[in-house]
């Protein structure tokens, strides 16, 4: 029951990135798993903010990518 809230707060600001801001967050998600190049033009669109450590969705979903990929 303890993660329970923790998973959906991280969650609802996954989606709201998402839905709010959705190249900004893609960006971002695929800049931190090394699937886009590093190049001065995307890293305009990079948001490290996003990056705060209550974020676990979206510290595994880059994980996830930067195994798989």
């Amino acid at each position: 029951m303890s993660l329970m809230p923790l998973l959906f707060r991280s969650l609802v600001r996954l989606v709201s990135s998402l839905v709010g801001r959705p190249a900004t967050s893609v960006t971002t998600i695929l800049y931190y798993s090394d699937l886009l190049p590093r190049n001065t033009n995307l890293e305009r669109l990079v948001r490290p903010d996003m990056l705060d450590r209550e974020n676990y969705l979206l510290h595994f979903l880059i994980n996830l990518l930067r195994c798989f990929w």
